[in-house]
């Protein structure tokens, strides 16, 4: 099966989001179309509006109504024809809401089986990109990094949990692959939150005892689960499969350069993998500690700008 995967983003965030990529599918696009032979579901991504399960494909129009007509759906499903061509992809324009009207229509009666406008079981996505035509059915991404901006708790250094979702995919990108993920400086639990809502099993620790309880009551705001301790990272005695530090965090602790470097290299101790998030240059102090610097990109917002890596 392949998949199509549709992305909206900001300038600012591409290189976040190509990291993304590389990181749940090993390979990027420098456009918004992803072609993959790989299945994430769509909500984990704050940057996918959905994925397409390709079953038609098609260099004209002719032969995209033969290949509509062609699919069957499943027993006992209905299906609405919907065109995903309303918004830009690269040099394609977006389609006016009657041009896509008519596609729909026309594509509807090609397929003339099954057909519900109003309550389908499948909405069977249409795409014109570059050239070419791909049908199939469509899955929405849900933005629910969006439902977590209003927490009880949280401060203006914090990252955004848009940036904070992309974060946890680019450090568990498999998440059934990975047993113990720690947040070590977790700050108010940004990152944390939205781990946990994609069923992570990570842990959260800081050494402010206040941070630590408003990073509770943002977790069960939410009606999520999480363990959350006070205490440094040099306390921590167990080990973990990821480390995820922003380091951005010492806006709010006021840490020293001596301190920063004592926290990557504890996370050397406790975790095989790291990502970390500055907004400063580290890759000294990370490789000096014995990190290995895999990947990176920066996230920016205007002129502000954080750096993330991936390290081994």
């Amino acid at each position: 099966m392949t998949y199509i995967y549709t992305y909206v983003r900001h300038e600012d965030e591409h290189e976040l989001c190509r990291l993304e990529m590389r990181a749940l599918f090993g390979s990027d696009a420098r456009g918004p179309i992803l072609r993959t032979d790989r299945y994430v579901p769509p909500s984990r991504s704050p940057f996918m509006r959905g994925v397409i399960h390709q079953v038609v494909e098609a260099d004209s129009y002719e032969a995209l109504l033969e290949r509509v007509a062609e699919w069957e759906a499943p027993p006992n499903e209905t299906v609405k024809i919907v065109s995903v061509n309303d918004v830009a992809y690269d040099e394609e324009p977006k389609w006016s809401h009657t041009h896509r009207r008519k596609i729909e229509r026309e594509v509807g009666l090609a397929y003339n089986k099954a057909i519900d406008l109003v309550n389908p079981t499948i909405e069977f996505a249409l795409l014109y990109y570059d050239g070419r035509w791909y049908g199939g059915p469509y899955e929405k991404g849900e933005a629910v990094w969006l439902h977590h901006q209003q927490k009880p708790h949280s401060y203006s250094t914090a990252l955004s949990t848009r940036v904070a979702r992309a974060v946890v995919n680019i450090a568990v990108p498999t998440i059934d692959e990975v047993e113990r993920v720690i947040d070590p400086c977790c700050g108010i639990g940004t990152v944390v939150v939205e781990a946990l809502s994609m069923n992570v099993p990570i842990e959260a620790s800081d050494i402010n005892p206040l941070v630590c309880q408003g990073t509770r009551e943002n977790i069960e705001h939410f009606g999520y689960e999480g363990v959350v301790t006070k205490r440094s990272i040099q306390q921590v005695n167990e080990t973990y499969d990821v480390a995820i530090i922003d380091m951005p965090y010492n806006l709010f602790t006021h840490i020293t350069e001596e301190e920063a470097y004592d926290i990557v290299r504890s996370a050397r101790v406790i975790a095989n993998r790291l990502v970390v998030v500055t907004i400063e240059a580290m890759d000294d102090v990370l490789r000096e500690v014995g990190w290995t610097i895999e990947d990176r990109a920066i996230a920016r917002k205007g002129t502000f700008e954080r750096h993330v890596l991936i390290c081994t």
